[in-house]
């Protein structure tokens, strides 16, 4: 690195008394009134995942008072997927962590997003995988982490850096949070109108059905018929599951290798887990059928292992087998995927059964399960409420795609001093 910055072990940067140190080692069973516990597969992408986070009882996590949060510090994955850095933010103070994260308090002369970025940085990911044991599951050794060799900038330096950085990130949070409550409000309104059938219940009490015009609860009818899905509303239809969609499987892609430089990524379920390929992920060749290949906005059930139902923005890549790209010509993008979210427990639950092999499902049980159809002019209504929510919620996603490609590709140059920012 040709810069004049000092280059300073991260153990010579944490707080006086505090060093750095990893947190519970038998946590124990679940206790709802216990206290929040983050694992290591709790932190990823620069922050920790709260919406996932599992409890252990108040006994337990006093005995690792050491580790208590109190907010602002760094944790680190130490296993399973090593190297994940994150912020803790305050709305966490008075958790605990688990045996596999590691807790890094800095002194207030070092910036702490600084020391994050750095971590989540090549050079920071190289020091740590060069760090990793073990070739199933990877692991960080505390005692190495503490000998990561940071390159300390003047603190104004590393606050600018911080700031540009983190603004990126910031606009991505922005857009994920905005994309919980558009989601949230569009699934709510597909049961409501689709499987509560609240408004054929609102008109049969001879009531004006809650946050809708008169035009729109015209189309409801104010009565109920029986039918193989049970009861619902007069004159809607019912179908299975894979006759509103079709189901296609993805290829053994290791039967179509890259052709020299042209190749398209290949998604498998960890993929489809975090949302985008990256240098891990498998190459293929780009000739393959084109009902194999994903776009941004497909739809992706993985029906295999993990059961995961998502809607694909990570750029044009190839689909691995054991999963299916989720299409209709009949139905909106929004209409198939909420019916398949809606029985996805249910599969997940068949999946689990299955003890002697790989949880899975078979194309059998998505005949088994009916969903209820609405006439042609309702369900016309309904798609013009709920698909441009859709069309925002992908357009978030694809913008903070871009935004993460320009805070990785700033990344590095800021770090290194190959690009120099004033304090």
């Amino acid at each position: 690195m040709e810069h004049d910055w000092t280059s300073v072990a991260l153990q010579d940067l944490i707080e006086p008394e505090s060093p750095i140190t990893y947190g519970v080692v038998k946590p124990g069973d679940e206790d709802s009134n216990g206290v929040l516990f983050i694992r290591g597969g709790d932190i990823a992408d620069g922050r920790i995942l709260t919406e996932q986070l599992r409890t252990i009882t108040r006994e337990v996590s006093k005995q690792y008072k050491r580790t208590l949060l109190r907010g602002g510090e760094i944790l680190v994955s130490l296993v399973g997927n090593p190297g994940q850095a994150a912020i803790v933010p305050s709305e966490l103070q008075g958790a605990n962590i688990a045996r596999q994260v590691g807790l890094i308090r800095l002194r207030q002369n070092v910036n702490t997003e600084y020391v994050k970025y750095f971590l989540r940085s090549p050079m920071g990911q190289e020091a740590l995988g060069a760090r990793s044991l073990g070739s199933v599951q990877q692991v960080i050794n505390l005692s190495d982490l503490k000998t990561v060799r940071i390159p300390l900038p003047p603190l104004p330096e590393q606050r600018a850096i911080a700031h540009i950085l983190g603004s990126l990130d910031d606009k991505i949070e922005l857009n994920r949070r905005m994309n919980a409550t558009l989601e949230a409000t569009a699934r709510a309104i597909f049961k409501s109108w689709f499987v509560d059938f609240d408004p054929v219940h609102a008109k049969a009490r001879g009531e004006l059905p809650p946050g809708t015009d008169a035009a729109t609860a015209a189309l409801f009818p104010d009565s109920f018929e029986q039918s193989e899905l049970g009861m619902i509303p007069a004159g809607w239809g019912v179908e299975p599951l894979d006759e509103i969609a079709n189901f296609q499987n993805g290829l053994a892609l290791q039967n179509y290798p890259p052709e020299g430089d042209e190749y398209l990524p290949v998604v498998k379920i960890r993929e489809l887990r975090q949302g985008y390929v990256d240098e891990k992920s498998d190459k293929a060749s780009r000739h393959i059928r084109e009902e194999c290949i994903l776009s941004d906005g497909d739809v992706v059930f993985s029906w295999s292992g993990s059961l995961l139902l998502e809607i694909w923005c990570g750029g044009t890549a190839a689909l691995n087998q054991h999963l299916f790209k989720v299409t209709s010509e009949s139905y909106p993008k929004w209409f198939y995927y909420y019916w398949t979210l809606h029985y996805l427990e249910e599969f997940q639950r068949i999946a689990a059964g299955k003890a002697t092999t790989m949880g899975h499902i078979q194309r059998h049980h998505l005949s088994a399960v009916l969903t209820a159809i609405p006439p042609t002019t309702l369900l016309q209504q309904a798609d013009e409420i709920i698909s441009p929510y859709f069309a925002t919620f992908i357009g978030n996603r694809l913008q903070s795609r871009t935004l993460a490609q320009l805070r990785d590709t700033l990344l590095p140059k800021l770090i290194s001093g190959e690009v120099r920012v004033g304090g």
